[in-house]
């Protein structure tokens, strides 16, 4: 099965085609790589990114489609990996809808918050991402017709 590693920002839809689509699809949580639980609470896990990058070659070709995370040192270690990807992220001028479908679905205020804080500068990352990824600035509104975007416009049929 040709697997396309699909990072994208948080909110696009990542887990919500993955429930839909579990036969063709890792929804790929980086925190449960990135955080270790110690009786002291949680510390970062000093083998990430390269525990998750490990994880996600384990896991090509079982899977159509491998979501992971749009974090800088994830995208980072996938192109030291050369490992390419499709980088997926929203328009900037929507930030305040994203910011009320954080709310909406529940996430912490401290995420909604570094999210808010943040999302300039990190679309900006996203837009300027090193070769080695294809950018894609959601046109779409949902992730599902951006990813049959991709396979269409991978076979030509654009």
């Amino acid at each position: 099965m040709r697997t396309r590693i699909i990072s994208a920002f948080p909110g696009t839809g990542k887990t919500f085609y993955h429930n839909l689509h579990k036969d063709t699809t890792l929804d790929s949580d980086s925190s449960l790589f990135s955080w270790i639980e110690t009786a002291e609470g949680k510390i970062r896990n000093s083998d990430f990114p390269a525990n998750y990058i490990q994880h996600i070659k384990e896991n090509i070709g079982k899977y159509q489609f491998i979501f992971v995370s749009s974090h800088k040192e994830v995208r980072d270690a996938l192109l030291a990996n050369c490992l390419f990807f499709y980088l997926v992220f929203p328009d900037e001028m929507h930030k305040a809808q994203y910011i009320k479908k954080y709310q909406d679905r529940g996430s912490p205020e401290s995420f909604v918050n570094l999210i808010s804080n943040n999302w300039e500068k990190w679309l900006k990352e996203c837009r300027f991402c090193e070769i080695g990824c294809k950018q894609i600035e959601m046109v779409f509104e949902n992730l599902d017709k951006e990813l049959q975007h991709i396979v269409a416009s991978e076979s030509g049929d654009k």
